[in-house]
């Protein structure tokens, strides 16, 4: 996800027995409400003779807040609490992918097919003409998902084995919204070279590369290393997943204000992975002037040997005419560093650098926050449209593809930035858009003679 800052609510499901009349399902849900609790899904279990089991999801503050719900839930007639639990952990448990055989197997002539000896005749096969791999195996429709943990969501350096829920959330979105095998792999080293050489030896199994929580400046030669030794698609998404959805959400962002974004100055506050990949794309657009703040200094002199103006905060506020922000550091921004007709998109979440509203009142022409700007509405069609394509890489030209794919497809009437994650065309059009742009600017494979 885009962004992504601690969350501090929790989402709990509270389990009841609740009496089978008029009212004691609605005295429960007011009692909850009425100590600060919100309400989610509202699920039946099992019905019984004289109560029926109900799922609540409760959204809370901490666990006090817990505690304070349950003991009046507690005390109210006709109703026992059942079982108390962590909606988030629960959905996690045993983890949320797995491998599946797509053939059948019910017979031993099934076996011989697939395995031993027949399965030897595709092995020459692909000896004697290695792209056939495309053809025969998963390989063309399967993406690696790297992590080595040091940049995970807003949490930092957690170790590589925490990283794992996130590696199999990508790999879910991959499944759900293309159609794609995206293989979680934890890579237990903070060595460059050692991050780089173990990629390099693996890759052979895989169609793509999609380097994840990496953090900077490391992730810059990682992904730098790869692309000279490998000829595939490789894409570290915290910076072209997140800039892909920023160009997307500056498209409309500048149109909404009656602007064309590449006459503008733009200024990007935190030039972490994030503002240096929207640096580049932005600069591959054809932006002339970027400007750049950041508390790093290796930072700011790579934005600069980008062609790039580093500038401090005030300074970034007071010359751009569209300010993005990806700093993770709540209100950041005062009202009175808003420039009249400023565009300014706050994308930290939870709590963006500006509230909207506040932006909006010191005269910015249009702001908002990060709510709904979420990578995953670029990396699956990118990376579905590069294996389509048997692209060698993925480039800028691809990139802005899906931007204007993206784009195109938010609601001008509700002043989307971007569409619905979920909205069944994004992701095709991103795709067709990404493998047409591949196919255009030439990043395809070498493939040899059939």
């Amino acid at each position: 996800m885009l962004f992504e800052g601690t969350v501090d609510s929790l989402i709990k499901n509270l389990r009841c027995h609740i009496t089978d009349k008029p009212g004691y399902l609605g005295k429960v849900l007011t009692t909850i409400g009425m100590h600060g609790g919100n309400i989610g899904d509202v699920n039946l279990v099992k019905r019984g003779p004289t109560s029926n089991l109900r799922e609540i999801e409760i959204y809370v503050r901490d666990q006090d807040h817990v505690q304070e719900i349950l003991k009046a839930v507690g005390e109210l007639d006709g109703i026992q609490i059942e079982s108390l639990s962590d909606a988030v952990l629960d959905v996690h448990r045993g983890g949320k992918i797995e491998m599946r055989s797509r053939v059948k197997m019910d017979s031993a002539s099934d076996i011989r097919r697939i395995y031993t000896p027949g399965v030897a005749a595709v092995c020459r096969t692909i000896q004697e003409n290695p792209d056939l791999m495309y053809e025969y195996t998963y390989i063309g429709n399967t993406v690696a998902i790297i992590t080595n943990g040091t940049a995970i969501l807003g949490l930092g350096d957690i170790g590589v084995r925490a990283g794992m829920p996130v590696m199999e959330g990508k790999a879910a979105l991959f499944s759900k919204l293309v159609g794609i095998n995206g293989i979680p792999i934890l890579l237990d080293s903070k060595d460059i070279q050692t991050c780089i050489d173990t990629i390099v030896n693996i890759a052979p199994s895989f169609g793509a590369i999609k380097l994840e929580d990496f953090r900077a400046p490391e992730c810059f030669a990682i992904e730098e290393g790869l692309k000279e030794k490998l000829e595939m698609p490789i894409m570290h998404d915290d910076q072209h997943g997140t800039a892909t959805v920023v160009l997307a959400a500056l498209f409309n962002a500048t149109r909404y204000a009656g602007e064309d974004l590449r006459t503008l100055s733009v200024g990007i506050v935190g030039l972490g992975a994030a503002g240096n990949g929207i640096a580049r794309l932005l600069k591959a657009y054809g932006v002339k002037q970027i400007y750049g703040a950041d508390i790093n200094e290796d930072a700011k002199a790579r934005l600069a040997a980008l062609g790039g103006t580093p500038l401090s905060l005030v300074e970034l506020m007071r010359h751009a005419q569209v300010v993005v922000t990806t700093t993770g550091v709540p209100n950041l921004i005062k009202s009175d560093m808003v420039r009249t007709r400023q565009i300014i998109l706050a994308l930290s979440n939870p709590d963006p650098e500006i509230k909207p509203e506040v932006a909006l009142a010191a005269g910015a022409a249009f702001a908002a926050d990060g709510r709904g700007v979420n990578n995953a509405l670029a990396f699956p069609g990118i990376f579905k449209g590069a294996l389509s394509a048997r692209a060698s890489r993925i480039n800028n030209r691809m990139k802005i593809a899906a931007a204007q794919a993206i784009a195109s497809l938010a609601n001008s009437d509700r002043q989307e930035l971007v569409p619905a994650l979920l909205n069944p065309d994004v992701h095709q059009r991103v795709s067709a858009a990404v493998e047409r742009a591949a196919l255009e600017s030439g990043a395809v494979r070498r493939q040899s003679e059939l």
